[in-house]
């Protein structure tokens, strides 16, 4: 009878270790496991990029070195942003993480590291918000300013995908600033797949913000989700998604080279290694003869 099965031919027998889960559904089992956690990590960011913020739109109006003035304190978002990723990082990768103590840590760990690109952050932030308009006036006058017009654009867009390499690789890595930046213009096209999957979502979320940030009915609202949600949202989304490929790409290159053991293949292989069955090292226990039993007279 085969109803509930053929009994009689060889299957696979027990799988040793389960079936992978699919990315999708493992991303949201990760994320709603830690997602109180990441809120919190939303609002700490929040709060530390708040006070910034304000410095810089009174300083816009006022003082005649505000340009200097606003370029350094810009620069204090960078560590802040070091310091989130490393914790979203820890939690999209499942290790241990005491979120303020990490983030406190992190971010003086990467004090100097972090303030550099938020200095070149801001430069570069500043040109294109300059740039792409004023390209965008020049080509609707001359069809030929299309092309520096595409080309801003598409360095935009180029070094915003650059992101979601740069502040991990600057947490994970003893790398410099400038093998930093080089290592993440070339993992944008060898993770693809990762890099686009990364740049839809974090697209549709500033975009879902913004609409509900500039409509004065919904605007409590996206002040609300500004608060617990899009930062640490879209941080975790690319440790998931773009950790991988720095991982594969280059950490473990760096322990192929030295010969050394990755303390993440050691981590994972203990955590498999947990019931390991031993039997086949046992020494049989040779056994005894039986005496016979004295009989009492």
């Amino acid at each position: 009878m085969g109803f509930f099965g053929n009994y009689d031919t060889p299957g696979r027998g027990v799988l040793k270790t389960p079936h992978e889960k699919r990315p999708f559904f493992k991303f949201w089992e990760v994320y709603f496991r830690h997602m109180w956690q990441l809120m919190g990590l939303n609002l700490v960011y929040f709060l530390f990029t708040v006070p910034l913020f304000a410095m810089l739109v009174l300083l816009t109006y006022t003082g005649n070195m505000k340009w200097l003035l606003l370029l350094l304190i810009s620069g204090i978002i960078g560590p802040a942003t070091a310091a989130m990723t490393r914790v979203a990082r820890n939690y999209s990768q499942e290790r241990p993480t005491f979120m303020l103590h990490d983030f406190r840590k992190a971010f003086k760990k990467n004090l100097k590291q972090g303030l550099v690109m938020g200095y070149i952050d801001s430069i570069v932030i500043v040109s294109f918000l300059f740039g792409v308009p004023m390209y965008n006036r020049m080509a609707q006058e001359n069809s030929i300013m299309y092309v520096p017009y595409v080309l801003s654009l598409s360095c935009m867009l180029v070094f915003f995908m650059m992101h979601f390499y740069i502040y991990q690789m600057m947490c994970s890595t003893n790398l410099t600033m400038k093998q930093i930046l080089r290592n993440a213009l070339f993992l944008v096209p060898l993770g693809l797949k990762n890099t686009i999957y990364t740049l839809v979502v974090s697209l549709l979320v500033i975009a879902f913000n913004y609409i509900v940030l500039i409509m004065p009915s919904t605007m409590p609202v996206g002040v609300t989700l500004l608060m617990f949600f899009p930062y640490a949202f879209l941080t975790f989304v690319a440790c998931f998604n773009c950790y991988p490929v720095i991982r594969k790409n280059v950490i473990q290159p760096y322990y192929d080279k030295t010969g050394e053991k990755n303390p993440e293949e050691e981590d994972a292989d203990a955590e498999e290694a947990l019931f390991e069955d031993k039997a086949a090292e046992e020494e049989a226990v040779p056994l005894q003869k039986k005496s016979k039993p004295k009989v009492i007279k």
